[in-house]
């Protein structure tokens, strides 16, 4: 029969620690393939140009307008995420 395992020898305790053997073994591939997915934090222009680049709104106006910055909006307000304006922080050559 397709599918079947016969098990010659082996007690249920011997069977038991080979599954929970694998099963750690699975688990272990599994938490160094998949990290948790963090929620995308989004903040304000305020906080982008006080908290982060510690410069002024129009320049964070400027760096949107010329696509350094993206933003994104949702009932009038205007929102970045955290993540890419770190990413767009470059690093400069000595």
């Amino acid at each position: 029969m397709p599918g079947t395992i016969q098990f010659v020898n082996t007690t249920p305790e011997e069977l038991l620690k080979e599954v929970d053997k694998r099963l750690e073994e699975k688990l272990e591939t599994i938490k160094k393939d998949f990290q948790p997915k963090e929620p995308t934090q989004y903040v304000t222009r305020h906080y982008v140009a006080e908290e982060m680049l510690f410069c002024n709104i129009s320049t964070v106006h400027n760096l949107t307008v010329k696509g350094v910055l993206k933003k994104y909006g949702i009932g009038g307000r205007v929102l970045y995420k955290r993540q890419e304006v770190e990413d767009a922080i470059i690093a400069l050559d000595k």
